[in-house]
């Protein structure tokens, strides 16, 4: 009973490890990208409409992509641990021999007496199946995935990022004037930037404030280069 407590405990600490990461890279792109754009568009145009239309574009275009590159990554990753519990198979039916021995190594490296080594090798090859789960585990450090993984990191990267771009573009739908809306939306997307900086790095065991002050920074500096080119160009 403790030791199926301890699996769902564990099992739930990867889920959430995944969803966190999920919405870290979706917010923080979708913070900066569109942060950046509409800066680098208020110092072309005066009218907030065109940043606006721009903007969410942006926003759309670059959550389809985040997310539909999270769920390559996913099935990625599901493809390349089906690929070796083939391989697993394959070498467990036709290269007993050599899997033996490479499960004997693991438990000789763990410590334990070589009588003890050769029962439990005895002991774990008596089912293919939980071998080859054994092998994946301790001798390739492969647990298998998720199935829904791939669909489910699709979706909290892409709505991570919609909800992150919606930010810096929140005061463009409200005022007029671009740069005047621009200087709110600095203000906005610099205080959620060193928020989501401050609790990413808390997680990540990062010093939460250095983390903060430096995801604020780079935003900074993105937005900033992008009104700058914008300026330089118009002129």
């Amino acid at each position: 009973m403790d030791t199926h407590l301890h699996h769902d405990h564990t099992e739930e600490h990867l889920k959430s490890s995944d969803l966190l990461r999920d919405v870290v890279i979706g917010m923080s792109d979708g913070l900066t990208v569109p942060f950046a754009l509409a800066a680098g568009l208020s110092g072309a145009v005066a009218s907030s409409h065109i940043i606006v239309i721009a903007g969410i574009a942006e926003i759309a275009a670059g959550s389809i992509a985040m997310g539909l590159g999270g769920y390559l990554a996913g099935k990625t990753e599901q493809d390349h641990y089906n690929s070796e519990v083939k391989r697993e198979y394959h070498e467990v039916e036709n290269l007993r021999d050599r899997e033996i021995a490479e499960t004997k190594e693991f438990f000789a490296n763990i410590g334990l007496s070589e009588e003890i080594q050769n029962k439990a090798t005895d002991e774990i090859s008596q089912d293919k199946d939980r071998w080859v789960d054994f092998m994946m585990k301790y001798e390739l450090g492969l647990e298998k995935p998720d199935p829904k993984r791939a669909t489910n990191s699709a979706l909290n990267i892409g709505l991570s990022y919609i909800a992150g771009g919606i930010i810096p573009l929140s005061p463009y739908f409200f005022i007029d004037n671009s740069l005047q809306a621009l200087e709110y939306s600095i203000v906005a997307t610099l205080v959620c930037l060193f928020v989501f900086g401050y609790f990413k790095s808390k997680i990540t065991g990062i010093n939460p404030w250095l983390g903060a002050i430096r995801v604020m920074l780079i935003g900074a500096a993105a937005a900033a280069a992008a009104f700058g080119v914008a300026r330089l160009f118009e002129h």
